[in-house]
């Protein structure tokens, strides 16, 4: 498929205008966190979002899955959450004399995991499999899991009771982690004159379906990352394993994953190449969650100071 099928197709971008509108509508005042959303989902990646509650992740995560036109599963984690609550469980059938595997809700086109580090090390390390391979054992079974498959993953800040901290292995498997803050005066004043959202979500329609997602995944490995810009991304990713503020810096996968979210931003902004801007505009929401500090630093703060520091060739 032509990589500039998705821009050329006025029907195909009429459909994703009309997405982000729609979602737009429901989250006010967070044009660019959708659009980071967006950028990050029709990339192949898995999104989490970090927040204090009651600003809209779970708002976001459900009209995603409305506008994506995805089967949806939400589960909801707590202290207590099980792994086979999440993968399935194999159950032995007396008529047949044999076991029979039972899916669980992970078996699904676009999973909410809900407050994900609620949940025990134990069953945060679930999705592990699932998120690297699209696929998930069970008694030595290997089950593939739909396509597509995303992950839409909400946690609370660390310092909130009753968390547990995702492991380093977990959060590089998120393309991109969004702080969604508290909306500006006016989004509030509209949230609070408005209608309710939980009504709002009941009118929401699906604006893509599996065909239009395919067709921009497809075209996202094929937008023009040019030779300088390479350079310009590289350079970052070195700044990063030479700051004095970075124990551990950027990995090569986490190098394609902003590739990969930059392509993105590019084909939503209606260009079928990469500029400096759209790595600048993906970078901290995709590397900020993989650096490990060396002084305790925040990370979003590091990820801010390599980007400024680092000349665009």
């Amino acid at each position: 498929m032509s990589v500039t099928t998705p821009l050329n197709d006025e029907m195909l971008r009429h459909r994703l205008d009309a997405a982000l509108a729609q979602v737009n509508g429901v989250l006010l005042g967070k044009p660019r966190q959708v659009k980071l959303a967006f950028a990050c989902l029709l990339a192949g990646g898995h999104l989490l979002l970090e927040d204090v509650p009651g600003v809209g992740k779970t708002t976001l995560a459900h009209a995603l899955a409305v506008t994506f036109g995805l089967d949806f599963q939400r589960i909801q984690f707590t202290s207590d959450l099980l792994p086979s609550d999440i993968i399935g469980v194999s159950v032995y059938e007396r008529e047949t004399g044999e076991f029979r595997f039972h899916p669980g809700p992970i078996f699904t086109s676009l999973l909410l995991a809900d407050e994900i580090n609620r949940a025990t090390p134990k069953s945060q390390s679930a999705l592990l499999e699932a998120m690297a391979e699209d696929q998930v054992t069970v008694d030595g079974t290997t089950h593939a899991l739909p396509k597509p498959f995303f992950v839409v993953a909400t946690q609370n800040p660390l310092d909130l009771a009753g968390t547990f901290p995702l492991p380093d292995s977990q959060l590089d498997r998120f393309m991109l982690r969004l702080s969604l803050d508290y909306p500006d005066p006016q989004a509030e004043r509209a949230l609070l004159i408005g209608e309710d959202r939980r009504d709002m979500m009941g009118h929401l329609t699906p604006r893509l379906d599996t065909a239009s997602i395919a067709a921009l995944h497809a075209a996202v490995p094929g937008i023009t990352a040019s030779g300088r810009l390479l350079d310009y991304l590289q350079a970052l990713l070195g700044a990063s394993r030479k700051h004095n503020d970075v124990r551990v810096g950027l990995s090569p996968r986490a190098g394609l994953a902003l590739l990969a979210a930059a392509r993105s931003w590019a084909l939503l902004s209606g260009r079928d190449y990469v500029i400096p801007e759209d790595v600048q505009a993906v970078f901290v929401p995709a590397a900020a969650h993989r650096l490990v500090s060396a002084r305790g630093g925040h990370r979003d703060a590091i990820a801010r100071a390599i980007l400024a520091d680092t000349p665009v060739p």
